[in-house]
C-alpha cells in the first residue's frame, strides 16, 4: 500500500510514523508513507492555502487550488482520495477492514474552519471522521486512520491471529486477557486459562466477547446479532 499524506503540518507525523508498528511496516516494505508539505502547490510567495469565506463568517477556509493540483499530480488510476472531516462518515472497524485492501490513499488533512465545497464535490471520493468532536487539525484523524488502516495488511502483524479476535472484529469486544503471574495479590487467573485445553479456552473467550459485548456496547451487540441472522439467511438457516 502506498498512503499520501496532504497536510500542513508533516513534522507532526515524523515521531508516530517513526515508531513501533508503523515503522515495521515501512522497514518491511509493506506500507509506503509519503508527507506532502501542501503550500508546495501554491503559486505566490507567501505559499497561501487559505482564504476568508464567501458571505462572511469566521476563520478561514482552505483553498481549492492547492489541493487540486496536489491531488492530480499524485493520483493514480488505483488511488482513493480521502478527505479528513467531522463530517465524513465515522472511522470504525469495518471501514478500516475495506480501506486496507486499498493499493493507494491520498489522505487530505483538513484545517481551519474546513476546506472549500468543491474539494468534497468534485475532488474527494470518502470523508471521513473518528468522532463527533471538533479538533484543531486533520493531521490527528489522518494519524489514527493510518494506524488503524496499516495494522491490518497481511503481515504488519506478523501473527494475524491477533486480528481475528481484536475488539470490534465481527462487531465483538475483545475478551479478558491475562498474563503472569497466575495469582496477583489473591486476584486468580480463570482456571480454564490454565487448563490447556484449547477447545475450552476458545470457548470461554467467546462467551466472555459476547458478555462483555452486550453490557458495554449494546449497540454492537445489536449488529452482531444481525450479522448472524444474515448469515442464517444466506446459508439456508444453517451455519
Amino acid at each position: 500500500m502506498i498512503i499520501d499524506v496532504l497536510t500542513l503540518f508533516p513534522e507532526m507525523f515524523k515521531p508516530v510514523l517513526s515508531q513501533s508498528i508503523l515503522k515495521r511496516a515501512q522497514e518491511k516494505g509493506l506500507v509506503k508513507i509519503n508527507l506532502h508539505y501542501l503550500r508546495k502547490w501554491t503559486t505566490d510567495k507567501r505559499g497561501t492555502v487559505d482564504d476568508k469565506p464567501f458571505g462572511g463568517g469566521p476563520g478561514m477556509v482552505l483553498k481549492p487550488e492547492p489541493i487540486f493540483k496536489a491531488v492530480e499530480e499524485l493520483r493514480k488510476e488505483n488511488s482513493y482520495i480521502i478527505l479528513l472531516t467531522p463530517q465524513g462518515r465515522k472511522l470504525d472497524q469495518q471501514l478500516a477492514k475495506e480501506l486496507a485492501k486499498k493499493e493507494h490513499l491520498i489522505l487530505i488533512c483538513g484545517h481551519y474552519e474546513g476546506v472549500d465545497e468543491r474539494v468534497r464535490q468534485y475532488l474527494v471520493d470518502l470523508e471521513v471522521s473518528i468522532g463527533d468532536y471538533v479538533l484543531t487539525c486533520g493531521e490527528l484523524p489522518a494519524m489514527v486512520l493510518i494506524d488503524c488502516v496499516v495494522r491490518l495488511i497481511p503481515n504488519v502483524l506478523g501473527n494475524e491471529e491477533a486480528n481475528v479476535w481484536e475488539s470490534f472484529q465481527n462487531y465483538l469486544l475483545e475478551y479478558p486477557q491475562y498474563t503472569r503471574p497466575a495469582n496477583f495479590r489473591g486476584m486468580k487467573v480463570p482456571e480454564v486459562l490454565l487448563s490447556g485445553d484449547h477447545k475450552k479456552i476458545e470457548e470461554w473467550r467467546y462467551k466472555q466477547a459476547l458478555e462483555r459485548t452486550k453490557h458495554r456496547r449494546p449497540d454492537l451487540y445489536e449488529k452482531y446479532l444481525k450479522s448472524l441472522k444474515g448469515k442464517e439467511g444466506g446459508n439456508g438457516g444453517s451455519h
